[in-house]
């Protein structure tokens, strides 16, 4: 696997503005949700590897050799660490994709396709 860069988290980033756009032009409900999908994945989407991000980054400040220990320190990382946990509570936005999915199904009459959620 080649090295993680600030360049690639920042590609990442403007896919995710990429999508946002789009989704700002009204698409065709089926194919949001379908882009929405990997975002809101209950074991791999944003609010989880968001909140596993801040957790691991939280620790590397804690424990590298080079960073005081002081209570500015403990703040900062205990303010990660809270930012970690209410991502992490965000995690079952994936219910809202097979509600949204029910919704749009009933509403034009035919049977809703359900993802991988649930």
């Amino acid at each position: 696997m080649p090295a993680l860069t600030p360049d690639a988290v920042r590609t990442a980033t403007e896919t995710l503005s990429r999508l946002t756009d789009y989704l700002r032009d009204t698409p065709e409900p089926k194919q949001a949700l379908a882009l929405a999908e990997p975002l809101l994945d209950e074991y791999t989407g944003l609010p989880v590897q968001l909140a596993d991000a801040l957790r691991a980054l939280a620790r590397a400040v804690q424990e590298h050799p080079d960073i005081p220990h002081s209570l500015e320190t403990d703040l900062l990382v205990t303010e990660l660490r809270t930012a970690a946990w209410e991502q992490a509570d965000q995690h079952t936005l994936h219910y809202v994709l097979d509600d949204l999915r029910a919704l749009h199904a009933s509403a034009s009459g035919t049977e809703a396709e359900h993802g991988p959620c649930r």
